[in-house]
């Protein structure tokens, strides 16, 4: 058995500032993603835990712990104020989350974005895990600081779905729903400084014009536009009538 990958990787070149991405079958019929990187590749499952393990014989660290929660309930009569995650949890928590970011990442590339739209959404129930049962407010702030990227990523997945079907109006509102969802956090955790600068706004806030440009016309919008180049052009009959037109549609 040969460790050699360099084979593997003369073949497929990285491309720096590019997601290169790659998904495929393994040999045991499971489904892998690879992801090119400057120094090899990532290697993960598509499906359950990206690095194919079962902690504790669950899917994932969170549902192991959230097992653990259950049972703390039931001993304390469904009183949980006690219950408390250590920071080693917190930071198991984090590495499992760092393992579903890389994978979302990959599955938005593949415009895979119903999975994007999952692993996303398992990344928030981690957050709000740790967020509700950390010893301490730094420990929870260590997943929280990504929320911003995390609900960004979400919000394009989203988009995405409703441009594929030329719902404009809709990805308008998501993408606006969105913008705001981020800026309630900053204001929640008194970051109102980043409002201005984060990078997320900002690719958001990009996205959105760009979605508004290309967003055809209704049926009114055409009217009026073309009642605004009548009266430019000081075509007043033809201005006339348009607004006919304009009031016919009501």
């Amino acid at each position: 058995m040969s460790y050699d990958i360099s084979a593997l990787l003369d073949q497929w070149d990285y491309q720096p500032g590019q997601v290169v991405v790659r998904k495929f079958r393994g040999r045991d019929g499971v489904e892998k993603i690879q992801l090119r990187v400057d120094l090899g590749l990532l290697q993960m499952n598509a499906k359950g835990r990206p690095d194919g393990k079962r902690p504790f014989g669950h899917e994932s660290l969170l549902e192991h712990y959230q097992e653990q929660l259950e049972r703390f309930r039931r001993e304390h009569a469904s009183d949980d104020k006690s219950f408390r995650l250590t920071p080693e949890d917190c930071g198991k928590l984090q590495q499992e989350a760092i393992q579903y970011h890389h994978r979302y990442i990959c599955l938005f590339q593949l415009e895979e974005f119903e999975n994007v739209i999952h692993d996303a959404e398992r990344n928030l129930k981690a957050f709000d895990f740790v967020q509700r049962y950390a010893g301490a407010e730094d420990l929870a702030w260590s997943l929280q600081q990504f929320r911003p990227q995390l609900l960004m990523m979400r919000v394009r997945a989203r988009g995405a779905i409703a441009l594929k079907d030329n719902r404009y109006e809709e990805a308008d509102r998501i993408v606006e729903e969105g913008l705001e969802e981020i800026r309630q956090f900053y204001r929640e955790h008194d970051r109102q400084d980043l409002l201005e600068i984060s990078g997320e706004l900002q690719s958001l806030e990009m996205w959105l014009q760009e979605i508004q440009s290309k967003r055809p016309m209704t049926p009114r919008e055409k009217l009026e536009s073309a009642l605004n180049e009548a009266v430019r052009n000081e075509n007043y009959e033809e201005a006339a009538r348009v607004r006919d037109a304009l009031r016919r549609m009501g």
